[in-house]
């Protein structure tokens, strides 16, 4: 059975409703891998509760609870907020994966939201769209960009670290601490972010650009 429901409990006046949410594949395998389920069942044996005891310190039915240790329903924050203060664990205990478990994450485009550099009405310099954020601890930040054909030049910003970018469209101008730098499709630059740097069309060459760009951030 394929597990692509968020559960949580709501109340209008005194009338509790239960609501369920469709999920994504690539949401509902994030989820999935931390095994919540087995993870309020394996405390509810330590504790020997049942599962009526426990929907009676929760205010969740034994139904629905049977759902989430299956693995057919996930329990949103708060739910599983109250699921963790019976049996005294904080919400880090539920996202704990193993060590021996290679990470996999997995990211949809279809999942993925398209950001503006620049909040507001200002147009924005790119677009960009993270490649990444399924990963738990992560080392660096990958992200897809894309620069409009009317994109203005972004303005210089810096920050810890290094940055590389990779260009897989068009042509971009990429200056660091004052110098310019052209890549054309399949060109790379690496450069330490610290320095000021910012990036811009080259109005000579028509149309618009596209990047994967790496943010490693400087090591603790």
């Amino acid at each position: 059975m394929n597990v692509d429901y968020l559960y949580d409990k709501i109340s209008i006046g005194d009338l509790p409703l239960e609501k369920s949410v469709m999920l994504s594949d690539t949401l509902t395998a994030g989820l999935k891998r931390y095994e919540i389920g087995s993870k309020v069942r394996a405390l509810r044996v330590q504790k020997k509760l049942g599962l009526v005891q426990l929907g009676e310190h929760t205010g969740l039915s034994p139904a629905l609870l049977s759902k989430i240790e299956r693995g057919q329903l996930f329990p949103t924050l708060p739910t599983l907020l109250r699921i963790a203060m019976v049996f005294s664990v904080g919400l880090d205990h539920f996202f704990i994966e193993s060590e021996e478990r290679p990470l996999v994450a997995i990211n949809r485009k279809k999942d993925r939201i398209r950001l503006p550099n620049r909040p507001g009405k200002e147009a924005p310099s790119y677009f960009f769209e993270s490649l990444d954020f399924a990963t738990t601890d992560r080392k660096y930040d990958i992200y897809y960009a894309e620069f409009p054909e009317s994109s203005k030049p972004s303005a210089p910003h810096e920050h810890a670290g290094a940055e590389f970018l990779y260009v897989l469209q068009g042509r971009l101008i990429v200056s660091v601490d004052g110098k310019d730098v052209v890549l054309d499709e399949g060109d790379a630059v690496h450069f330490d972010s610290s320095a000021a740097h910012s990036y811009r069309l080259d109005h000579q060459h028509q149309g618009s650009v596209s990047a994967v760009v790496v943010v490693m951030p400087e090591p603790s």
